[in-house]
């Protein structure tokens, strides 16, 4: 038996240990014993040396569909460059809103718990306070009396182009009617600086004298109530008091809070986007740079640089740790391709390149990297295809058939 037929029947070999292993490691149907595509494969798998000295593979189409192989065309590319910054995600300060008091009063009612959702302009509690009456009692008085002097004030002006009243006496009724209504004016933005809507205070004249003294208080923006801070029955707004009764926050987007060394600050530019990573998970995501701080933090020497995205679902929680990687740049390459296409035989860089019958095992160069990508230097061309998905099978068919070749 001359060499060849050796090596061709080690090949054989090979192929039939990987068929044997497969059954207990569910490999594709044509690699499982007694099937024809094994069997098929047994006869048609090789390892024997191209002309140019790669070793080769011989399989169909469909067994590489069945192995779940994936082939790509090999194009130029861009690595990126970056550096890897600390920081976590906070609530946008834009999507914070304070249900407060700016009066003396009791907590009458509290409509919403922790944890709430509620609406913008909706009712989430009621105060109680003598502060109130009192300027809605003012309110009413100076709309009676506004009423009146304006009514005295159009019947004298009917008056004095007939001359049945002096014109003395005219302007005197005028000058009252200006005050009425400039008191009127002033208790209706004293309402306004209570909280009082424009429907609230317009309502005044049709509520019982009893409801005076009650206030109520309106979600200023749409979110869930975050926090709680008074009891029902309890005093606010006293100083020293609690003024605030709760906090409402919308998560619908987040900032992520960075901390970026003075070394790194240059490559940083508002508006680019970043790449965030949750420490502890695999979840990621991508962010846009809105804030780079002019000023170094001066016990950290770090510089603040802020990133906001979206966050409909709320999957993205503040306080969360998180790593921004930021691109500093790109370098082309002629010939980029994935991290996973390459598998170490021999202690060399190793490509699977798809050839007439099957693949290639073609030893290439490698350049620079960066976390997803490497470029090939060497030993593949632009427009030729290549395995880069389960070619860890690829590999095993090909180190078991050399093995059966060297014995």
């Amino acid at each position: 038996m001359n060499r060849i037929a050796i090596f061709v029947a080690g090949a054989a070999v090979g192929v039939a240990a990987l068929v044997a292993m497969a059954a207990f490691t569910g490999w594709p149907d044509w690699t499982r014993p007694g099937s024809e595509q094994a069997t098929a494969a047994r006869d048609a798998a090789d390892a024997h040396s191209h002309p140019d000295g790669a070793p080769r593979i011989t399989l169909s189409k469909q067994q590489i569909d069945d192995a779940g192989i994936t082939l790509a065309e090999a194009k130029s590319g861009r690595l990126r460059r970056h550096f890897l910054a600390p920081g976590s995600f906070i609530p946008d300060p834009d999507h914070v809103a304070r249900v407060s008091v700016r009066v003396l009063a009791t907590v009458a009612e509290l409509r919403k718990k922790l944890g709430d959702s509620v609406a913008q302009g909706e009712i989430v509690a009621a105060i109680e306070s003598r502060e109130v009456a009192d300027a809605k009692s003012e309110y009413l008085a100076a709309r009676v009396t506004n009423e009146l002097r304006q009514t005295l004030y159009a019947r004298q002006k009917t008056l004095v182009e007939t001359r049945a009243v002096s014109e003395n006496e005219f302007l005197r009724t005028q000058l009252t009617a200006q005050e009425a209504q400039i008191k009127l004016d002033g208790s209706r933005q004293k309402l306004f600086a209570l909280g009082l809507s424009e429907s609230e205070i317009a309502d005044l004249p049709n509520q019982p004298p009893e409801s005076l003294r009650t206030q109520y208080l309106r979600a200023p923006i749409a979110g869930r109530i975050s926090e709680r801070r008074v009891d029902l029955g309890g005093l606010i707004g006293r100083e020293g008091q609690e003024s605030e009764l709760f906090v409402i926050v919308n998560l619908d987007s987040i900032w992520v809070d960075l901390a970026v060394s003075p070394e790194d600050l240059a490559s940083v530019q508002e508006g680019e986007d970043v790449s965030i990573r949750t420490i502890g998970s695999e979840e990621q995501t991508s962010a846009k740079v809105i804030f780079v701080s002019p000023l170094l933090d001066r016990e950290t020497r770090n510089a603040r640089v802020v990133a906001t995205l979206p966050n409909a679902n709320h999957r993205w929680r503040p306080g969360t740790f998180v790593t921004a990687e930021i691109p500093i740049g790109h370098e082309a390459s002629a010939v980029v391709v994935p991290r996973q296409a390459l598998q170490t035989i021999k202690g060399a860089p190793t490509l699977f390149v798809r050839s007439a019958d099957g693949f290639e095992a073609r030893q290439v160069r490698t350049g620079r990297e960066d976390d997803d990508n490497v470029a090939i230097l060497n030993g593949l061309a632009p427009g030729e295809s290549y395995a880069i998905a389960n070619t860890f099978i690829l590999k095993a068919e090909l180190e078991k058939g050399e093995a059966e070749e060297e014995h």
